[in-house]
């Protein structure tokens, strides 16, 4: 059960893996589920949150905020996860926070000097390093990688140990989600529901590929 002060909805559609989590208001995870979308996220990210509500014996008239993860990542996840947080958050009158996936998962993986490679599209990755926004590597070997280098939906496009590295951070994503959100929440600095959107580490289809010409962004702003 959750005191006075409500519970957080944690939630992560940037990657492969749907993330769903609810925290204490202290920062505690009261309950968390991480599994994979398989391109189905509009079908299986609602009947999560209402599997974690089950469990945890949580009802969203407590809620208190909504913490979503803003990529980078793929047009179609990131979409339903920024739509189902911005409309529970209006619906139930609760602040947004939203926190770049790709900060979360360098926090869960320690910080320093690690850095985490993302798919973009088929061929492309894209590589983030802590506080910088994220740059476009036309090159799919692993040979850039170095020993702290983590790395996430790689398979067969990454080593090993940076794809190990990335299995272990997905694994803290919620804990790190709900620290970052809570930060940002605990300062007053909430989101404006209309102005929340999404990184993609491709642009739609479309759309023209750099900010300049009219495009999507990699990010809205450093979090």
């Amino acid at each position: 059960m959750t005191s006075a002060a409500g519970w957080v909805l944690v939630l992560d559609t940037a990657t492969n893996t749907i993330v769903v989590a609810a925290g204490t208001p202290d920062g505690a995870v009261i309950d968390s589920e991480a599994f994979e979308g398989r391109y189905r996220h509009s079908q299986e990210l609602l009947p999560a949150v209402q599997r974690l509500l089950e469990r945890a014996r949580l009802h969203l008239n407590d809620l208190a905020a909504v913490v979503v993860g803003t990529g980078p990542g793929a047009f179609t996840g990131l979409r339903v996860g920024l739509a189902t947080a911005k409309t529970l958050a209006h619906e139930l009158g609760v602040p947004v926070i939203g926190v770049a996936t790709s900060a979360a998962l360098l926090e869960a993986a320690g910080g320093g000097t690690a850095r985490l490679w993302l798919p973009s599209g088929p061929r492309d990755r894209l590589v983030v390093v802590a506080g910088e926004p994220p740059v476009l590597v036309h090159d799919d070997s692993a040979s850039a990688e170095t020993d702290d280098d983590l790395a996430i939906d790689l398979a067969g496009r990454a080593s090993e140990a940076a794809l190990g590295r990335g299995r272990e951070a997905l694994g803290r994503l919620p804990q790190s989600l709900l620290h970052l959100g809570l930060a940002r929440l605990g300062a007053g600095d909430t989101d404006d529901p209309e102005r929340l959107v999404p990184a993609y580490a491709v642009p739609p289809r479309g759309a023209p590929a750099s900010e300049a010409e009219g495009g999507v962004a990699w990010s809205r702003d450093p979090r």
